[in-house]
C-alpha cells in the first residue's frame, strides 16, 4: 500500500534547519522525533543555505523567470500545433483506409 505524501510548512521546515544547527541532538535523532529521514533535515539544510530567507517559498518549483518562461511558453506553443498537425494526419490516414477498402 502506497504511502500518503507529507507535506511540511515554511515553519516547521525552518525551525527542524534551526534545531539541526543548535547541535543538540545528533541529526538522526532530531529526525526520528519530528518523523522524517535524516537526509530530509540535510535537504532542507542545503536549501537554507542555498536560499537563506527565501527558502521554501511555497509548493513544488518556484515560477521560471526571464529566457525559461519565454523557452517554456515557446514549447507550449510548438506543442500544441504539433498536436494539431498529428490529429489531421489521423484523420487523413483513417480517410485514405476507407478509400482503399
Amino acid at each position: 500500500m502506497r504511502k500518503e505524501r507529507q507535506s511540511f510548512s515554511r515553519e516547521f521546515k525552518l525551525e527542524a534547519v534551526r534545531l539541526m544547527e543548535e547541535g543538540k541532538k545528533p541529526p538522526a535523532e532530531l529526525a526520528r522525533e519530528l518523523g522524517l529521514r535524516r537526509n530530509q533535515l540535510y535537504k532542507w539544510k542545503e536549501q537554507t543555505d542555498k536560499c537563506g530567507g527565501n527558502a521554501f517559498p511555497g509548493q513544488g518549483r518556484p515560477p521560471a523567470r526571464g529566457s525559461t518562461a519565454e523557452e517554456i511558453n515557446r514549447l507550449r506553443h510548438e506543442l500544441t500545433k504539433v498536436k494539431e498537425e498529428n490529429e489531421i494526419l489521423k484523420k487523413a490516414a483513417a480517410f485514405f483506409a476507407r478509400e482503399l477498402k
